[in-house]
């Protein structure tokens, strides 16, 4: 482990049942939560999965056990500006152990595979959680069939805790069947965005990072449609204001098909952009890392349309600003 200087632990002012999803009966976790909360974000699912992971970044994956039940995850960002990932992760820990969970993985950044173990585990988009590539503390436990795992890193100015608890819990009752007609596959001008060009560098300086939204790509095709692209154009422009910076750009698909082809695919999504902003733009290459994903980074559901196409995106990370 990294020694990690710390100052004491803010006294515990939030309290918070950890509930299992859609008010199952499973019993609750209840958490303390080490500062005051500045904003919380939630999601969901009955059923869902979790990949929950066990160890390190291996060179390929991270290695984990698929957990199925109820899952409730959440991300605070808290008032603790200064406060250390330790400091934040201690007190958790221990509520989790109390509650007579068995810890079956832990590790900060370097020993997890910083970059490599973020983006190939479940995390929460931002700005709801932001993680600090070189700055982030990880545990996965368990207690019988229950799992919980938490991810605590900071920024400048605030801490950011996710909480992840899959649970066991009945399935749903049997919907009625609905008919539903599906639009024809989304043009280009039909795509919306959710974050407009201007506000990509200020993102990036901001919290680190920025979907472009703007990409277009057809239906299982890596390449990138013809356009002008703003957000490429500010990306460009944020490297040549800040000539110490890198980046590494992540493609993310939805979860049609298997993860090793939707992880091939979004790689190669990812070098599509990479070779605009060298082409187009005169991007030093050194300066800019191609990388995918698939589709373990949702950001929306994967069960309607709307969220797939939310899920299939570039996301612009910064690296380093030495």
């Amino acid at each position: 482990m990294i020694a990690e200087s710390d100052r004491a632990v803010p006294k515990s002012i939030f309290h918070f049942p950890l509930l299992a999803a859609l008010a199952q009966p499973a019993v609750a976790l209840t958490l303390d939560l080490p500062a005051k909360v500045l904003g919380e974000e939630s999601r969901s699912e009955l059923p869902g999965s979790y990949a929950l992971p066990v160890a390190a970044f291996d060179g390929t994956s991270v290695p984990s056990r698929q957990m199925e039940g109820a899952l409730d995850q959440r991300a605070f960002r808290l008032d603790a500006a200064g406060v250390t990932t330790l400091a934040l992760l201690t007190p958790l820990r221990e509520q989790v152990l109390a509650a007579g969970y068995e810890i079956v993985f832990e590790c900060d950044a370097r020993a997890c595979g910083g970059f490599d173990f973020r983006f190939h585990t479940d995390v929460m988009p931002e700005p709801d959680m932001h993680v600090d590539m070189g700055d982030f503390r990880f545990l996965s436990a368990r207690s019988g069939d229950e799992a919980v795992s938490i991810l605590v890193s900071r920024s400048a100015g605030a801490g950011y805790v996710q909480i992840t608890r899959v649970t066991d819990a009945p399935q749903p009752a049997t919907q009625v069947e609905t008919p539903v007609t599906l639009a024809n596959e989304a043009t280009p001008g039909a795509v919306e965005t959710t974050q407009p060009a201007s506000s990509v560098a200020a993102s990036l300086d901001a919290v680190g990072s920025a979907v472009l939204d703007d990409l277009v790509f057809a239906s299982g095709s890596a390449t990138l449609a013809d356009g002008d692209y703003p957000s490429l154009a500010a990306v460009a422009a944020w490297l040549q204001a800040n000539p110490d910076g890198t980046i590494a750009l992540v493609g993310h698909t939805d979860a049609s098909g298997s993860l090793a082809a939707n992880t091939a695919l979004s790689e190669r999504r990812a070098e599509a952009v990479a070779e605009v902003l060298i082409d187009r733009f005169a991007v030093d290459p050194a300066r800019v890392a191609a990388k995918g994903v698939g589709f373990l980074a949702p950001r929306a559901t994967n069960q309607t349309e709307e969220g797939r196409q939310k899920n299939r995106r570039v996301e612009v990370i910064v690296t380093s600003t030495r």
